[in-house]
């Protein structure tokens, strides 16, 4: 019996401009969210923690990466706990702040997380979804 994949997307790429760094950081930081590498390519790593779902490389094009504005990449934290595990991970291995661990009530008050600039300016951000702060669904 297969198991359905749970995402919605197949999977999300982020491009750098030194990769073994990158590739270096990611490791150390999703390590915090349980997250590891299932693949492994030259120029190319793919984390997840059944599927490969995130993806950093060199871009294919061999131009230099960029990161998008208005683009982000939020990976699920099981607990606020791991929220915090995240950020701390992530600004010792040379993210910059972007928004310390907290709630965001703007989004939700079930809404958790927080978000850090990657190496190469990448928006990412660990998010943990409160359920017993969540409002009932309503249909």
């Amino acid at each position: 019996m297969s198991t359905q994949n749970p995402s919605i997307i197949s999977h999300v790429s982020i491009g750098t401009n030194d990769f073994e760094r990158a590739r270096v950081f990611y490791q150390q930081v999703l390590a915090a969210l349980d997250i590891q590498i299932l693949m492994d390519f030259p120029g190319a790593t793919a984390f997840g923690r059944m599927y490969p779902e995130f993806w950093v490389q060199t871009p294919i094009d061999g131009k230099p990466a960029a990161q998008g504005n208005g683009t982000h990449f939020a990976f699920i934290a099981n607990n606020k706990e791991q929220v915090h595990a995240f950020y701390d991970a992530a600004i010792a291995a040379g993210a910059t702040c972007d928004g310390p661990p907290g709630p965001r009530p703007e989004y939700s008050d079930a809404y958790y997380g927080c978000f850090v600039r990657d190496l190469d300016g990448h928006k990412i951000e660990a998010a943990f979804w409160d359920e017993s702060l969540a409002p009932a669904a309503g249909h």
